[in-house]
């Protein structure tokens, strides 16, 4: 594939008769309650510490305790006063990844990720194990097979810790969360494999099932729900019993829907993303923001929430991705930027094992931020291409402040929950059409 761009071609002359408007700083209103970092862990001390969870960790156990792939806030500060807590009854922890097929699938890729949040024996005080072999726990009611990770398998106990958050490709009670971790993090690339196979329309079914064997099968001693706000902080930690689990995860997943951030703006012609990646969100970037759903089917409940707009531009991928760029195939438009740094070996394994395949596919790419834009723009149907309306977002995590164009201005100003934050102004691109 050639790279080279050229002023005289035919896609850039086209791209300059597009003219991009005025942005405007705004920013957004949402509930800011949460735990202050310094808090976590006698939050952590004081929900463990409840008789009902205290008393099934007994001195001596070995106790492993789950750490996923998704950028989740204090990750590391929760992992290590878990792991403290555990230490203080008398018992031995290990954190292992529960990930499925993430970090490409391998031990070097899964540790890699883990290293990344600051999660590492040195800093968790304890040992970190990875392995991608599973064992054969039995069967769902269906009579689908089900894995758990080897170490997991071997300890004398495990503690889930995961957050709980509204899936990206499917609807149920139970979605993002304890019981997908347990099934589909612990479950590894076999595990995750096996889950997938009916599909994301019959996963808020058939999950449930899975994590019946699993915790028909494991020693589950505790989960720790992490909810979070709009602004990426830590809002709420419960630590559950595995009855506590099935019971309070459904609510709590209405809660964390509840403190979502979000687009106050329901429909745009060109929505712009900064950043993409799998510490922002597993799809990359969460469609329960931008609404580019990879499989609408099963994803789509007519609630409101997601932004509709015409077409999407992606301009860069997460450092934190390590060039995973699952996600990037919901997107209309991107540029070369993106295309470049783009590792197929660790992007992949995620598409065969969701068997999401247009979650990957590279769409039609830019040289350049502007371009990219312009592109947007351009081939959009049925709109006011002299004053279109344009939402720029860095990622679907930091959602307090965004960008308009000047024809949302008046949409702004009638939205109790938005602000101007300033005057209009140009986009900023360097001397070779880029915003950094």
């Amino acid at each position: 594939m050639a790279f080279e761009s050229s002023k005289d071609s035919v896609v850039e002359q086209l791209c300059e008769t597009v003219t991009l408007p005025r942005m405007v700083r705004v920013s957004q209103k949402f509930d800011h309650s949460h735990i202050e970092p310094e808090d976590i862990p006698s939050v952590i001390q004081r929900e463990l510490g409840r008789e009902a969870v205290r008393e099934r960790i007994k001195p001596g156990m070995k106790i492993a305790i789950t750490c996923g792939s998704r950028g989740i806030a204090n990750i590391a500060t929760i992992i290590k006063a878990i792991v403290d807590f555990v230490k203080a009854q008398g018992a031995e922890p290990f954190v292992f990844p529960a990930m499925g097929s993430h970090g490409g699938a391998t031990v070097a890729g899964q540790l890699e990720v883990l290293e990344s949040y600051g999660v590492t024996e040195e800093a968790m005080g304890c040992p970190i194990r990875a392995t991608m072999e599973t064992v054969y726990l039995g069967d769902t009611v269906e009579g689908n097979q089900v894995f758990q990770d080897k170490y997991a398998h071997e300890a004398d106990g495990v503690i889930l810790c995961g957050r709980i958050k509204a899936h990206t490709t499917f609807r149920g009670p139970y979605e993002s969360g304890l019981l997908k971790m347990a099934v589909i993090g612990m479950g590894k690339q076999h595990g995750a494999e096996s889950v997938h196979e009916s599909g994301f329309i019959n996963m808020g079914r058939i999950m449930p099932q899975f994590a019946r064997v699993i915790f028909d099968n494991t020693n589950i001693v505790a989960g720790v729900g992490i909810l979070e706000n709009a602004f990426d902080q830590t809002y709420k930690l419960a630590a559950l019993t595995p009855d506590e689990i099935w019971e309070q995860e459904p609510v709590l997943l209405k809660e964390a829907k509840s403190k979502m951030g979000r687009i106050w703006i329901e429909n745009t012609d060109v929505l712009v993303v900064d950043e993409i990646g799998k510490d922002i969100s597993g799809d990359g970037m969460d469609p329960n923001v931008t609404g580019t759903f990879g499989s609408p089917k099963s994803a789509c409940d007519g609630s409101p929430g997601p932004i509709n707009a015409q077409r999407t531009v992606v301009l860069d991928l997460t450092e934190s991705t390590h060039g995973n760029a699952n996600g990037i195939g919901t997107a209309d438009i991107t540029t070369r930027r993106v295309v470049e740094k783009t590792n197929v070996d660790v992007t992949y394994p995620n598409a065969l094992t969701s068997t999401l395949v247009n979650m990957v596919k590279m769409p039609m790419f830019a040289h350049s931020d502007k371009h990219a834009i312009q592109i947007a723009v351009r081939v959009c149907n049925m709109i006011d291409k002299e004053h279109p309306r344009i939402v720029r977002i860095h990622n679907t995590m930091e959602l307090g402040h965004i960008w308009v164009s000047e024809a949302l201005v008046d949409e702004v100003k009638a939205n109790p929950n938005m602000e101007l934050d300033g005057e209009p102004e140009d986009w900023g691109f360097d001397e070779n059409g880029n915003l950094w």
